[in-house]
């Protein structure tokens, strides 16, 4: 395994990207307009990180983080090829933007996910983020994405 620092426009990402629109058009019986956040936001140049997770030749994970403020990266489009579920490539490629963030002088983390993405979910509350949400209640009732914070200390660098 090793991770591949791109761009989304890096025709390796394609596969993310069609994963992603159909599993948002099956849980939410809509088209999603990935270009919501244009992808200069994921360079490095505006403060951002796109990577791919490869296996062999093949790439099987990734995610991206932007700038959200000054000190919050926003972690986006995480993303584990369904062919390679269950494995914690998604934890892999979470924890790698974590320190990819704290090496870049981020000190917090933000996110948000879907209230149909129970996956995604628990892998955050895995992972250390604090809900910023009721977990009690029925994610369906909170009226909107599921948001997320986590801070990011000296530890993340080591």
């Amino acid at each position: 395994m090793k991770f591949v620092y791109t761009k989304p426009s890096d025709p390796a990402a394609e596969p993310l990207f069609r994963e992603l629109e159909f599993e948002y058009s099956t849980r939410y019986g809509r088209e999603t307009d990935l270009s919501t956040y244009p992808n200069q936001e994921f360079e490095e140049a505006d403060g951002g990180a796109f990577l791919l997770l490869y296996d062999g030749d093949e790439p099987v994970a990734g995610g991206a983080f932007r700038r959200h403020d000054e000190r919050t990266a926003e972690l986006k489009r995480i993303w584990t090829h369904s062919g390679h579920r269950r494995r914690g490539l998604g934890r892999l490629v979470v924890d790698e933007l974590e320190l990819e963030a704290a090496r870049r002088g981020y000190t917090r983390i933000y996110l948000t996910t879907g209230p149909r993405q129970p996956e995604a979910r628990g892998l955050y509350l895995r992972a250390g983020y604090r809900p910023l949400f009721d977990v009690d209640a029925d994610p369906e009732t909170l009226g909107g994405p599921l948001p997320f914070e986590k801070p990011l200390g000296d530890s993340q660098l080591l």
